[in-house]
């Protein structure tokens, strides 16, 4: 018995350490990922609008760790690390932001406009709030369907004041459909603080006159964040309907790449990084839990870096669409 105990024990562990070196090697992709975006903006190669995610990492590995193959995601401009997430190949992702034909919308999107069918991503959209209707008509579909999926709709702490949102919540209430809409709530709608802009300190409850339930979670702790996702998921695939979760983290860099983001002080960046870093919280915990050393992270930052030094030469590599282009992916044949 005891040795049976034990085994079991061990087995556990093994699991766990998998489960959060897994968790430790997609955020640390997102990170480098969005580094290298930085990088090739600076040089010219993305034009338009570019959102990082750095900071943000734990919210959406969190949240896709307990999503099935068949739900579905979709979010607003911040979208790289969503992509990423999702399991969507990191060349075809590098590839869209510098508009070139071997990008998941054909070099046609951008940074804020790409989507894939395979993986139930339905995009990132620019206009502030757009994606949670959208989302709401995503879970409708799983529901008319009959195919046990779950949409999850991200949104920003300053798209939950749009009227289209409250429109979403009272449909997604009325008809039960499986949608949880997940606030990352990074304590800046574009240059305006959350306190400023929002009535109320718990996002999460905007849905009470719907009688939609929510809970707020760490966004800079992967582990909890998928305790959270995992319970606000399970209670939309159970029938119940909508559910929010509001996941409180931050983003390091400005709204986009041209915000200088003097509204807040450096001071505040930096106690941030330094005190609720996900990435450091959660390569603290695997080096003193024992579930990993050094060499073997040491090897997991080669791999990722690797990876997107591949994706920024295939993106480079790869040729801009043909004008003729312009004229595909307008219309569909219904």
């Amino acid at each position: 018995m005891a040795a049976t105990t034990a085994r079991k024990a061990g087995k556990a562990d093994s699991d766990e350490s998998e489960t959060l070196i897994t968790h430790y090697r997609d955020m640390l992709l997102i990170r480098r990922f969005e580094e290298k975006a930085g990088q090739l903006y600076g040089m010219g190669l993305i034009g338009g609008f570019c959102h990082l995610y750095i900071g943000q990492e734990a919210v959406v590995v969190g949240c896709m760790a307990v999503r099935k193959p068949s739900d579905s995601v979709v979010t607003s401009y911040r979208d790289h690390g969503h992509m990423l997430a999702t399991g969507m190949d990191a060349k075809g992702v590098m590839a869209e932001l510098t508009g070139r034909r071997g990008g998941y919308s054909k070099g046609k999107g951008g940074s804020m406009h790409m989507f894939s069918r395979e993986k139930n991503f339905f995009g990132g959209h620019g206009i502030v709030g757009a994606q949670v209707p959208i989302g709401t008509g995503l879970a409708f579909a799983h529901r008319y369907k009959e195919d046990g999926g779950v949409c999850v709709a991200f949104l920003g702490d300053g798209a939950i004041n749009q009227g289209q949102v409250y429109e979403s919540f009272n449909m997604a209430a009325l008809w039960k459909l499986p949608v949880v809409y997940v606030i990352e709530n990074n304590k800046y709608g574009m240059g305006t603080s959350v306190e400023r802009a929002a009535a109320g300190k718990d996002l999460n409850m905007r849905g009470q006159a719907y009688g939609i339930p929510g809970q707020k979670v760490d966004g800079m702790d992967v582990m909890a964040v998928r305790a959270a996702a995992d319970k606000a998921i399970a209670y939309a695939r159970g029938g119940k309907g909508p559910y929010i979760l509001e996941a409180l983290t931050y983003r390091y860099r400005g709204h986009s790449m041209s915000d200088p983001a003097k509204y807040r002080s450096k001071e505040e960046v930096a106690k941030m990084r330094q005190e609720h870093d996900p990435i450091d919280h959660l390569r603290a915990k695997l080096l003193e839990g024992g579930h990993a050393d050094e060499n073997a992270l040491k090897t997991i930052d080669r791999e990722v870096k690797d990876i997107v030094a591949e994706a920024a030469e295939f993106a480079q590599a790869s040729p801009e669409p043909d004008p003729s282009e312009l004229w595909t992916d307008v219309l569909v044949e219904a």
